[in-house]
């Protein structure tokens, strides 16, 4: 994301309407809600329980959502999550291999489809009835092979 002060988001909710707006990626997360600036001048606080993600999107009118899982494995470093919400609907996401970079409030992920227009989504936990780690993708545990050059390669100087 861009280094400006705000970020165009869609805030899908339980049962209500989703709402379009712009948030400051540094400040929105509150205590016990979230703070999103509505088109129209006004400020909405979103409790975190009626909240299912924020998605922050490229274009406010942008189509259908992108697919919510990965096919294959993802290329993308980091943590590799299912996630499960209350009401049944599951999405994939990499969150950052670093635990001091998740929030208390919730899991800001990468998307499946990250060149879509989502590109990146927040979930507060209490949107969630369970995250199940997929995979580890990346990991600074295992050195990178280097490819050895055939012995029998002829040199030219």
């Amino acid at each position: 994301m861009a280094a400006s002060t705000a970020k165009k988001v869609i805030v899908r909710r339980f049962d209500r309407e989703n709402l379009a707006g712009f948030v400051n990626p540094y400040s929105y997360l509150q205590p016990a809600s979230l703070e999103l600036l509505r088109q129209d001048g006004t400020i909405a606080l979103l409790p975190y329980d009626e909240v299912r993600s924020v998605n922050f999107v490229k274009d406010f009118d942008a189509g259908p959502d992108p697919a919510r899982i990965f096919q294959t494995r993802p290329k993308l470093e980091g943590v590799w999550v299912r996630m499960l919400f209350r009401d049944g609907e599951v999405l994939d996401g990499i969150l950052p291999n670093d635990l001091l970079a998740w929030e208390p409030a919730g899991y800001t992920a990468t998307p499946p489809e990250p060149d879509a227009n989502n590109q990146k989504v927040f979930v507060p936990r209490q949107a969630l009835r369970s995250i199940q780690i997929l995979g580890i993708v990346g990991s600074p545990l295992r050195p990178k092979r280097s490819k050895k050059a055939p012995d029998d390669q002829p040199t030219l100087f």
